[in-house]
């Protein structure tokens, strides 16, 4: 971890005009192809969430300006980002979970089961890690969107927020929308649409 030089930033004026917002945050929603990654997953019965979960978090891991997190009135560049990810309970409710990164798929997918497995074993909201060197993320498997909106809590945030739609099959090709909302103080159009680039990769290469 270490902090940005804001003085020196080519964004310093944008920082400092988005920062004073009430509302920083702007969202996109982009389809990502993830033919492949369900194709994989079904062939080696692994779970579907995982992998492109895992292909996401690469991703933002792969765009420096998106490991940004206001603290007070400084930047700091977090050197790892890791998973926030809502992990469902048989009673339709839901827990926050904290999920490690790993470059290694299986490694990742433990520690994922592991905070699945904690969650459903127990009532709690949030986890007993909870950091901001994450990103916030959901699956709403049941429903398809074209446009999402994340909750703001009216303090300053800067952690960006992620939902997954259902997929669908579109020319031959199975395609899932993705939202990404993210604090204009931070990061730009140009960051978003390098993010679906690397995610785009990212799930290409599975399998």
């Amino acid at each position: 971890m270490r902090y940005l030089d804001i003085e020196n930033w080519n964004r310093k004026k944008h920082f400092e005009h988005f920062s004073k917002l009430q509302d920083p945050y702007f969202a996109v929603v982009a389809d990502v192809d993830v033919t492949k990654a369900f194709q994989y997953a079904k062939e080696k019965k692994i779970s579907f969430f995982a992998l492109y979960l895992h292909a996401c978090i690469k991703a933002i891991n792969a765009v420096e300006n998106l490991k940004y997190r206001i603290e007070g009135d400084k930047v700091v560049i977090h050197d790892v980002i890791h998973a926030s990810a809502t992990i469902p309970r048989e009673d339709t409710t839901f827990g926050f979970s904290f999920i490690h990164y790993s470059e290694d798929f299986e490694e990742f997918n433990n520690n994922l089961e592991k905070e699945k497995e904690r969650i459903v074993n127990s009532t709690d909201l949030f986890p007993p890690v909870n950091t901001e060197d994450c990103i916030y993320c959901s699956a709403l498997p049941w429903i398809q969107f074209s446009s999402h909106k994340e909750p703001v809590s009216g303090f300053k945030e800067s952690v960006p927020k992620l939902a997954f739609a259902k997929f669908s099959e579109k020319e031959g090709r199975l395609m899932m929308p993705v939202s990404i909302a993210v604090n204009h103080a931070l990061a730009d159009g140009y960051h978003v649409g390098e993010f679906f680039k690397h995610y785009q990769s990212e799930l290409d290469k599975i399998g």
